[in-house]
């Protein structure tokens, strides 16, 4: 028999979804989202967050917004069917985009900029964020146990059905039916469509 002292974080996770769904102005929050009770989402940032249906969010998700630049436009973006594992950070201050059902594991961090170092009279508390760039993560990929996906500048776009190994570092794009591991990121197999096997990259 399961524990029911179980059933009160599953209350506590329905009423916060059904809070947040009728008090925050998301850019979108559909049908089916779950969002766990230890969720971190501003309300003053809501608006610049799209939530698909069926998104799930688990304990201690942090979605993070620099608002600085860019009107009221998305600047993440989770669509229909996506799962965010525990402890997971997403930060943007232009544009993250996971495309349909994408999961990632526990502890992954997703960033589009950085922390602005430049000046070493200043503290780097101080000196704000870099004009960093944008993400997209193609639908059906997997982000393992404790990746960072980081964009500096410009564009960094995973193709779907990607799959990144836990503890990797990815700093650059890589095609459709990659598996990506180490630090720095490197393509290890990719999916042969005519064979139907997962081929390991000569790379």
């Amino acid at each position: 028999m399961e524990d029911p002292l179980l059933l009160w974080p599953r209350i506590l996770t329905k009423a916060k979804s059904v809070w947040l769904r009728t008090t925050y102005p998301f850019a979108a929050f559909e049908s089916k989202v779950s969002v766990h009770h230890s969720c971190q989402i501003s309300r003053t940032l809501a608006k610049f967050i799209w939530l698909g249906k069926n998104v799930y969010l688990g304990p201690d998700v942090w979605l993070n917004v620099i608002a600085e630049v860019g009107g009221d436009v998305p600047k993440i973006k989770l669509e229909h069917g996506c799962k965010i594992g525990r402890r997971t950070t997403i930060s943007s201050r232009n544009r993250i985009v996971l495309e349909e059902h994408v999961l990632t594991a526990p502890s992954v961090l997703i960033m589009d900029h950085n922390h602005e170092y430049a000046d070493t009279n200043v503290p780097i508390s101080e000196q704000g964020v870099t004009a960093g760039g944008t993400i997209t993560v193609g639908k059906n990929s997997w982000l393992g146990y404790g990746s960072v996906i980081f964009c500096s500048q410009g564009e960094l776009v995973l193709g779907q059905n990607c799959v990144v190994g836990a503890n990797a570092v990815v700093t650059k794009s890589f095609p459709a039916f990659s598996v990506i591991a180490r630090n720095p990121a490197i393509l290890v197999k990719r999916y042969d469509p005519a064979s139907q096997q997962w081929i390991r990259s000569n790379r």
